[in-house]
């Protein structure tokens, strides 16, 4: 992919980046955030963050050239998880720090517009507590988004087989929301044989065209989202400092 339209910001070199940053074209930086933990038998360690990236890469796709995705945090926030050996956690104090210094990285590389993009829900809790002192430390736009926010109870009963609570199925924790994304975008990474030799039915109603759909509609609504950043749209209001 050529330099002037690289999503990615780790394939730019610093001359490439610096053209791009200093020609005004670059609106947006996405973080993305998730896990590396056990997902049930049948799905690989790196769901969460397989997900999420994915996502962040197809919105700057299709916002190309305004926004890069900056990979910088892989593991997140999974002490719930670790009874099962190879997950791998932060606690919330450290996983907010390196958040942080994420976030003022490319704050000043001349960001204005930073949106950390989310697939873990175990991040969710630190970051909501944390998010009023990050936007008045922060003089930008910084937004926090759950890509699995942008659903509603009506995609899950539109969509899902297997049931529709929101957050016990959509997204559940590697059931059929989980377990088709993954079908549809890394297969590669499913154990099929595994899907109903568990404990677990559920998971086995998975398809892959349940997962194509998700990403669309998912991919679509986190775009619009990021758009309204760029087009000053949605903008976020800092707490006001104590007087």
């Amino acid at each position: 992919m050529e330099p002037a339209t690289e999503c990615s910001l780790q394939k730019l070199t610093r001359r490439e980046f610096r053209q791009r940053m200093e020609s005004g074209e670059l609106d947006l930086c996405i973080i993305p955030v998730a896990a590396i933990e056990q997902h049930l038998e049948h799905l690989a360690m790196e769901q969460d963050w397989q997900s999420v990236c994915l996502i962040a890469h197809r919105v700057a796709d299709r916002l190309r050239p305004q926004v890069l995705v900056a990979e910088g945090l892989q593991v997140g926030i999974s002490e719930e998880h670790m009874r099962h050996p190879g997950t791998l956690s932060l606690s919330p104090g450290a996983f907010l720090v390196v958040l942080s210094e994420l976030v003022e990285s490319v704050q000043r590389a001349g960001f204005r517009n930073i949106l950390v993009l989310n697939g873990h829900g175990g991040n969710v809790a630190a970051c909501q507590g944390a998010w009023p002192t990050l936007q008045q430390k922060f003089p930008v736009n910084l937004q926090f988004l759950t890509y699995w926010d942008v659903l509603s109870a009506e995609d899950a009963a539109e969509l899902l087989r297997a049931g529709h609570r929101m957050e016990d199925d959509l997204p559940g924790h590697a059931q059929e929301f989980e377990t088709s994304i993954a079908l549809a975008a890394f297969p590669e990474n499913v154990r099929t044989g595994a899907l109903t030799d568990q404990a677990d039915p559920t998971p086995a109603a998975a398809t892959r065209a349940t997962g194509q759909e998700f990403l669309q509609r998912i991919i679509e609504r986190v775009t619009a989202f990021a758009q309204e950043m760029i087009d000053g749209r949605r903008v976020a209001q800092p707490p006001p400092f104590f007087p």
